[in-house]
C-alpha cells in the first residue's frame, strides 16, 4: 500500500506514524536515537576538547591536533588505491572540518531529533567511507596482521548506517525530540527532505 498526497504528509505529523508503530516503539525508538546521536555527540566533543577518553588534551583540535590524521594516516588495509586516497588526506583542514562537522551535526540532529533524514545520508556516507578506511574485506594489514574487523558486512559501521536510515523512516524524532515542530516549519513544508 502507498500513500501519497495528504496522507503521506499525515503520517509526518502524527505521534507514531505507521500501523505497526505503537507507542512504547515510539519510545524505545526515541531512546535509539539519543543514544545513537550521543555517541556522535561525544565523539565530536572529546575529538575537540580533549576529554582524555580516546583524544589526549594535548591532541585535541582545538589545540592544534587533527581528528583525522592519526586515523588515516595508518591505514593499511584494502587496496593500495584506497590506502593512498585515505594518507593523502589524512590531516587536510577540510578533512578535519568535514569530519568534525559530521559528527556534530549527525549528533545534534539525533539528539534533538530533527533533520533526520539529512542526518540519515551523512551517516550512511560517514560509515561508508569509515568502512572502507578500515576494508574488512581485506583480511590482514600490509605486515600481515589480522585488520580490525572480524566480520566483513555487519559490523558497527553497517548498524549504525542502518539506525540512522530506520530513524529517519520512523519519524523518530516525534517522540521525545523536536520533529513534529521541525516538520511544521515552513521552509521544511516546502522542502520534505529537511524532515
Amino acid at each position: 500500500m502507498t500513500t501519497t498526497g495528504r496522507d503521506a504528509h499525515h503520517l509526518e505529523n502524527v505521534r507514531a506514524p505507521g500501523t505497526p508503530l505503537s507507542a512504547a516503539a515510539a519510545k524505545a525508538l526515541a531512546v535509539l536515537r539519543i543514544s545513537t546521536g550521543f555517541v556522535f555527540l561525544w565523539s565530536f566533543l572529546d575529538k575537540c576538547f580533549g576529554l582524555g577518553y580516546s583524544t589526549p588534551s594535548a591532541k585535541a583540535w582545538i589545540n592544534g591536533g587533527s581528528p583525522t590524521k592519526g586515523f588515516l594516516s595508518n591505514v593499511d588495509v584494502g587496496p593500495s588505491g584506497l590506502q593512498t586516497f585515505f594518507h593523502d588526506i589524512a590531516g587536510k583542514p577540510w578533512a578535519d572540518w568535514l569530519f568534525m562537522l559530521g559528527l556534530l551535526g549527525i549528533g545534534l540532529a539525533l539528539v534533538l531529533g530533527i533533520g533526520l533524514r539529512v542526518a540519515a545520508v551523512a551517516l550512511v556516507v560517514l560509515m561508508a567511507l569509515m568502512w572502507l578506511a578500515e576494508f574488512p574485506l581485506d583480511k590482514t594489514t600490509a605486515d600481515g596482521k589480522p585488520s580490525g574487523s572480524s566480520n566483513p558486512i555487519t559490523d558497527y559501521h553497517f548498524i549504525y548506517a542502518v539506525t540512522g536510515v530506520v530513524l529517519a523512516l520512523t519519524y523518530a524524532g516525534h517522540t521525545w525530540g523536536l520533529g513534529r515542530w521541525w516538520a511544521s516549519l515552513p521552509i521544511v513544508q516546502k522542502n520534505r527532505w529537511l524532515i
